[in-house]
């Protein structure tokens, strides 16, 4: 099934907005420093660790390749007084100048990439003594709104199954939830771990919140919008028939590594 996030553009701004201040105290704690750093942040979507990255002082440059999520990006952008620069392009050709950039950061998109090209961007782009920062976040489904949510999702799915999205549904081993092959990619490319790390967070969803959580998973992506819409009546039915008044406490699990050019 064709991914294509322009799709659900509107649900990920919306909904998809649980950046946990966590990760940003976190890597200030290891000694990452933004402030007056040049940063590029690659798959950068609606904009929200680019958001963040300003709040804390950082030249950001966000990369993404949905015109669609850029301009819910510029809205927000908008609303909120952010004057954040935005390039239409991929992480494997980002058009950006060569060797300028202290840092760069990828937020729940790596398993989107190809690897190989981008590794040589961000080396093209990223200082000799930059730094890459990769970062995955998501819900968990230790819940059982989380696992009858799936179950519904997954009824409508081509083969009656989820599969982690992108390079991550052949990983056969993962890492503080990043596939072992991502790891000797980056050593390969001389890029060295410095640490990976996890750690947890909750969200708060009202059923109609939950579902535009929902409406912005890649796994709804490729359906085209009576679909989509079908889907989600028939999971707000749902939960309004088994949780009606309900808030979901939903537990999610941010991952953080950490790799320094060499």
């Amino acid at each position: 099934m064709k991914v294509d996030f322009g799709n659900v553009a509107k649900n990920y701004a919306r909904y998809r907005n649980d950046l946990p201040a966590e990760l940003l105290e976190g890597l200030k704690r290891r000694g990452i420093v933004f402030n007056n750093k040049k940063i590029a942040d690659l798959g950068a979507g609606t904009g929200i660790l680019c958001r963040a990255l300003q709040q804390v002082g950082a030249a950001v440059v966000g990369v993404e390749p949905s015109l669609e999520l850029i301009e819910q990006a510029k809205e927000i952008d908008e609303k909120e007084g952010y004057m954040i620069e935005y390039v239409n392009a991929y992480s494997e050709n980002t058009c950006l100048v060569e060797d300028a950039y202290d840092i760069v950061t990828v937020l729940r998109a790596w398993h989107w990439f190809d690897a190989e090209k981008t590794l040589a961007e961000i080396k093209r782009i990223l200082k000799d003594d930059g730094s890459l920062i990769v970062i995955d976040s998501g819900f968990l489904s230790k819940s059982k709104v989380v696992g009858d949510t799936l179950e519904i999702i997954k009824k409508h799915m081509p083969d009656g199954k989820l599969k982690s999205a992108g390079s991550k549904s052949n990983a056969k081993q993962m890492i503080n939830s990043f596939p072992v092959e991502w790891f000797k990619e980056w050593r390969e490319h001389q890029f060295d771990l410095q640490e990976t790390y996890k750690f947890h967070y909750n969200v708060t969803f009202s059923n109609e919140e939950w579902c535009g959580r929902v409406g912005s998973l890649s796994w709804l992506s490729g359906f085209n919008e009576n679909d989509r819409t079908d889907i989600l009546e028939e999971l707000f039915t749902f939960l309004e028939e088994n949780y009606k008044g309900v808030k979901h406490n939903i537990e999610h699990g941010c991952y953080v590594a950490v790799l320094n050019r060499v």
